[in-house]
């Protein structure tokens, strides 16, 4: 059994805002330790009386743990410092805290990780080709974008859906973030909703950007050719150094995909640098847009 090693993480950490930042450092840590004790999963799963997959997941930090199978953990883990085991504690209450979302019912884990992502972030990075992207979006923008992609939704779901996206805006526009948002042009010319609601739509993304020094939004035109956004939508979290490395969400049909491995990250930073270069820059963005809002009719 190895002797008591003090975590690497720290328990101060106010900007987090949600359970999935606190869940992953606890489950990183909780694997540097099992490994540091030369146990595996299936000890710790018979030691537990529970299944080796439910290990795997706390240490991934796809579910959250209680105290007690904590100290469970500490023992056979060896660590015996006070001040180490208080740190895990208090990122074991953060994991099971619910979310800001909680109160607008039960999310897709996926999306409730975004949410909990977005919110602990110092930095956002987006590239978005198909739509505006959430945190620009009017209410009736946002309308149309859920009753096209959930068709079988009764109208309170999507109503639901619609409060989500403004509380989402909110919260983070009072706390904001420094945010990239690149959008391709053709997001600029598909009238969702139809003309009226494509005009507002418009509207709003330049009110915001004029109100927003913390938003820097760049549009690529059609005139650029290929560029490396073909691809599809990403997403760079970055967050203070002490928390967590970056980490990058790509949407697809199949779902979203959460990267982490250095590779990843350098293929994602490298990909939007050459995005960023392709783009025009925020005036002439805003020119485009504005062109393209009194052409709107």
């Amino acid at each position: 059994m190895a002797e008591s090693t003090s975590p690497t993480v720290e328990a101060d950490v106010p900007k987090v805002v949600g359970p999935t930042i606190p869940r992953w450092q606890l489950g990183e840590e909780l694997t540097r330790l099992r490994r540091a004790a030369n146990l595996t999963e299936a000890d710790v799963a018979d030691k537990l009386g529970c299944s080796e997959s439910k290990i795997k997941k706390v240490e991934a930090g796809y579910v959250g743990t209680n105290r007690a199978e904590l100290m469970v953990m500490l023992d056979m883990y060896g660590v015996t410092d006070e001040a180490a085991r208080n740190d895990l504690i208090e990122l074991q209450k953060r994991g099971k805290e619910r979310g800001w979302w909680s109160k607008f019912g039960m999310v897709p884990q996926q999306f409730a990780t975004f949410l909990s992502l977005e919110s602990s972030a110092t930095s956002i990075r987006v590239f978005e080709p198909l739509m505006v992207h959430g945190l620009l979006q009017t209410e009736d923008y946002t309308r149309a974008i859920v009753s096209t992609h959930l068709p079988n939704a009764p109208a309170e779901e999507v109503e639901r859906q619609v409060q989500i996206r403004r509380a989402r805006q909110e919260r983070l526009f009072a706390d904001p973030p420094q945010t990239w948002i690149i959008l391709d042009e053709a997001v600029l010319h598909r009238r969702v909703g139809g003309t009226d609601v494509m005009r507002a739509q418009l509207t709003q993304i330049l009110d915001t950007v004029k109100a927003a020094p913390w938003l820097t939004l760049q549009v690529v035109p059609y005139s650029h050719g290929s560029y490396p956004g073909e691809l599809g939508a990403f997403t760079i979290f970055d967050f203070e150094e002490d928390i967590h490395s970056p980490v990058v969400y790509v949407e697809g049909q199949a779902g979203g995909l959460y990267l982490e491995r250095d590779a990843d990250l350098r293929r994602c930073n490298l990909a939007y640098n050459h995005i960023t270069a392709a783009a025009l820059s925020p005036p002439e963005s805003a020119k485009l847009i504005t062109a393209l809002t009194r052409a709107t009719g």
